[in-house]
């Protein structure tokens, strides 16, 4: 009867063996269960949706070709409006130089209107008659004007054909003088005479190159006087019909008291061109150099206080001194 009434008491194992079965079926329990809910909605947010990328990289390409316009279309209306600026600062900055040269040449019109005594006017006009005579190898005054120069070349010397290599010798660049005169006209030759007449020394040591050490390649001594001629029709302002230039000016005050003041000063032009010549050591590539700087001296010579007359001026020393010294 007592064993009947004594229940069994639980065995810790049993009850610790419960209590293991319990929380196996919580954690189970637990790990099957959604950790944010529905768990097919969170397999299908891991799932790549092309067609949402694409139209998102659709919305960024229209956005960058949008922006791309508008900057384009800014650059253009800069460049337009900066080439629009640039053409009316230079058409203002074109009037302003207009305006200034034409003041400019009013002011040198002005300038070199002078007066002329009509012993001036009557001795321009017939220079400029002189230099409007160009050189004519068929008339018989010019040939004869040509073997007179010849003669006072050489006057120990027979008189060559008008077509001879030998008038090479005296400086012509061929065989036939009249194919070298074509700007210097008649009065080149009329200069040549001149010089040689009136100031016979210098003449012939330029003409043979007797001054300084020369150059292995030296000027013609015949055409360098044609250019020389030439030269100083352009200076003084011969052929414009109007003088326009301060030494133009300045030489029409020394032809009223000299009716010769051109074929002097041509003299005096030819004598320094040949200083230059020898004290640049320059070479017949230099000719056009030296000649240049020979009216840039005599624009200054003519210039000085005090020149009456081509003899005042200090180049004019050279033709009359007999003595020169090498360089």
């Amino acid at each position: 009867m007592a064993a009947r009434a004594i229940k069994r008491r639980p065995n810790n194992s049993d009850a610790d063996k419960g209590k293991e079965e319990q929380m196996e079926t919580s954690i189970s329990d637990a790990q099957s269960e959604p950790l944010l809910g529905n768990d097919t909605a969170r397999k299908q947010s891991k799932i790549h949706d092309p067609k949402r990328c694409s139209d998102f990289w659709e919305s960024k390409r229209w956005e960058c070709l949008h922006w791309a316009n508008l900057i384009s279309h800014f650059f253009a209306q800069s460049a337009r409006r900066i080439a629009n600026f640039v053409s009316s600062f230079g058409t203002f900055i074109g009037k302003l130089f207009s305006r200034s040269s034409a003041n400019q040449q009013a002011q040198s019109d002005k300038k070199f209107s002078i007066y002329l005594s009509p012993l001036q006017e009557e001795r321009l006009r017939h220079l400029r008659q002189r230099v409007e005579v160009p050189f004519d190898g068929s008339s018989v005054d010019h040939q004869d004007a040509l073997k007179q120069l010849w003669m006072l070349a050489y006057p120990n010397r027979e008189l060559p054909p008008l077509k001879s290599e030998l008038w090479k010798e005296m400086g012509w660049q061929g065989s036939d003088p009249s194919t070298d005169f074509r700007g210097g006209g008649f009065i080149s030759l009329e200069n040549l005479i001149y010089f040689a007449k009136h100031y016979p020394d210098s003449f012939h040591r330029l003409l043979h190159k007797e001054d300084g050490v020369r150059s292995e390649w030296e000027y013609p001594f015949a055409a360098g006087g044609i250019n020389i001629s030439y030269m100083l029709i352009q200076m003084l302002d011969l052929q414009s019909g109007k003088l326009t230039s301060k030494a133009g000016a300045r030489f029409v005050e020394l032809l009223g008291g000299d009716d010769l003041a051109f074929d002097n000063l041509y003299c005096v032009a030819f004598q320094m061109l040949d200083r230059q010549w020898l004290a640049k050591r320059a070479t017949y590539m230099e000719f056009n150099e030296v000649l240049k700087s020979t009216r840039m001296q005599l624009e200054q010579e003519l210039s000085l206080e005090g020149i009456s007359c081509v003899r005042d001026m200090p180049a004019y020393r050279m033709l009359t001194s007999l003595s020169q010294d090498g360089i």
